[in-house]
């Protein structure tokens, strides 16, 4: 692995890290993330990003498969899929770093018209190859960028558009390809996750999201739960919880308070879901997260 693009990373931790070791960038959807120790575990509906993890290690589950990855790996992941992950190896003296770009599904559909075409892989939404050495080198030359505002508005966008050819190019081009199809599946279904992930405090009946994605109920709900490995009605669950989880352990909301945001009329039924998906009912996991938070600050 590039070790100038680890100490770039290193350099954006140091100076924009958030006491949970998570630095956002000045170009959307670059992030940065450092670890001083093993983490607990963290539920997220992941959007399609490429994760490369420059020292330490990690493990990600989707359902019943578990991804142990460590310096020099890149994890893909193609869908809007419901991932548990842990940060396995960090230390002070060896802190887990990473940097992530979510995947900008019209860059690849431009992308593939343009590239000569190759084979398509749909199959399993996450995946784990070596990081390619042509995809390192754009990566750092994408968080340079960000310590020169000056050049951001001239270059970022050229070097975002480099940065997915290379995944294109590379290990993970067949898996992404999928993404770039106009019209296609993964297309007609993400539009049924930003309605989701825009209104997910509101009642959302499965005729609606159908339209959006422009399929019968029937196809969409087989489609869409192939796609996210998830119903729409557990897709949408899990988005307020994982919310409801932020709200009371990043801004302090009450348990009662959370609930009644995120879209439920129960704080009965909200409590007994929320024990179900983290495993603790949501006054003691609260405690436990900002635990481990001030742990690591």
């Amino acid at each position: 692995m590039n070790d100038t693009l680890l100490a770039a990373v290193s350099r954006c931790a140091q100076a924009h890290a958030n006491p949970g070791g998570v630095a956002q960038t000045s170009i959307p959807g670059l992030v940065v993330i450092r670890a001083t120790r093993p983490s607990g575990l963290d539920h997220a509906i992941s959007r399609p990003l490429v994760c490369l993890v420059l020292q330490g290690g990690k493990r990600v589950a989707l359902g019943a498969q578990t991804f142990n990855f460590t310096a020099g790996d890149s994890l893909l992941i193609t869908a809007d899929v419901p991932t548990v992950s842990q940060i396995t190896r960090a230390s002070s003296a060896l802190p887990y770093f990473s940097l992530v770009l979510e995947l900008d599904l019209a860059v690849i559909a431009e992308l593939a018209l343009e590239m000569k075409p190759g084979p398509v892989d749909p199959g399993q939404p996450v995946r784990m190859e070596q990081t390619d050495t042509e995809v390192a080198d754009a990566a750092l030359r994408l968080l340079r960028l960000t310590e020169r505002p000056a050049a951001l508005p001239v270059l970022q966008a050229q070097l975002v558009r480099e940065m997915h050819y290379w995944l294109l190019a590379g290990r993970h081009g067949q898996a992404i390809r999928q993404l770039g199809w106009p019209g296609g599946r993964a297309e007609r279904v993400a539009r049924a996750v930003a309605l989701l992930r825009a209104d997910f405090a509101q009642s959302l009946p499965m005729e609606r999201l159908a339209a959006v994605a422009g399929m019968s109920p029937s196809s969409f709900y087989q489609h869409f739960r192939s796609a996210t490995s998830l119903s729409p009605l557990q897709f949408q669950k899990q988005l307020r919880l994982i919310e409801a989880r932020r709200l009371m352990t990043a801004e302090g909301s009450s348990a009662s308070s959370a609930a009644f945001a995120v879209g439920y009329e129960s704080v009965q039924q909200f409590t007994r879901e929320y024990r179900r998906m983290f495993g603790l009912p949501p006054g003691k996991d609260t405690d436990a997260v900002k635990s481990a938070v001030s742990a690591l600050s």
